[in-house]
């Protein structure tokens, strides 16, 4: 499988969801957390806060997203959990 970064039209291509997600983390700016304030990285991990640490209707009231935009984004998350070695993404960015 391909892992394509979405980030803002970036368009880069991984063999793994792993370097994806390193990439977006070290290649992108950090976003604000529209919910709580917190700075995290864009992309996967920005998802994955948003879910993990805020209920659906916070998101949608914060974002205004509508339900096709929440379960996108629910899509993402889930395939790349399913894929992804997410200790080996911790360690990559550990190292650097």
């Amino acid at each position: 499988m391909v892992w394509e970064c979405g980030i803002d039209g970036c368009g880069d291509v991984f063999d793994d969801a792993e370097s994806a997600i390193v990439h977006q983390t070290n290649e992108h700016e950090r976003r604000e957390c529209k919910v709580c304030g917190v700075v995290v990285p864009d992309g996967y991990l920005a998802i994955r806060h948003a879910f993990e640490e805020h209920t659906r209707a916070e998101y949608v009231r914060a974002y205004g997203a509508d339900s096709e935009e929440v379960r996108q984004r629910e899509q993402v998350k889930e395939a790349i959990e399913h894929e992804a070695d997410l200790q080996r993404v911790v360690d990559q960015l550990n190292e650097e």
